[in-house]
């Protein structure tokens, strides 16, 4: 796992998505915030995929690029979004190379067994493609009003 910090160039990145690839090259020149999730259609994913889709028209006025993502297929994001009217694209990582690439896949603790997934995390790139912030082991409740915030303030 490599060790992502503030500061550095995000890294590259291409996955699935509802209408084609996602890259990091479609948001040259804006801002992005990239969100990974650990599965669709849980309470607490989609609760974050409902408070970021509330906002998407903030973010876009804002002019900044909105990404959930997860390990899951095209085919299940495409259904968890048709279910819940999510707004934000949704990439599909099901190899976790672009999971792995921003240090968020974590050895996880459940009930006493150790295990290997996704932390719940949230990267604001800048416009010249730098990690301006990080926020990790997110707690869902405001989480995306707060990186609204953080990201008008770029």
């Amino acid at each position: 796992m490599s060790e992502i910090a503030e500061g550095a160039v995000a890294p590259d990145f291409e996955m699935a998505g509802p209408s084609g690839p996602i890259r990091l090259a479609d948001f040259r020149g804006k801002p992005l915030v990239l969100y990974f999730y650990p599965k669709d259609d849980t309470p607490g994913c989609t609760t974050e995929n409902q408070e970021f889709t509330a906002l998407a028209g903030d973010f876009a006025k804002a002019g900044v690029g909105l990404v959930g993502a997860s390990k899951d297929t095209v085919a299940k994001h495409a259904k968890f979004a048709a279910k819940y009217d999510l707004k934000v694209p949704l990439g599909s990582d099901p190899e976790g190379q672009v999971i792995e690439a921003y240090g968020s896949w974590v050895e996880k603790t459940l009930y006493g067994r150790q295990y290997m997934g996704i932390d719940r995390s949230t990267f604001l790139i800048d416009k010249t493609g730098k990690i301006a912030r990080i926020w990790r082991k997110v707690k869902v409740k405001g989480h995306a009003a707060e990186v609204l915030a953080a990201a008008k303030a770029l």
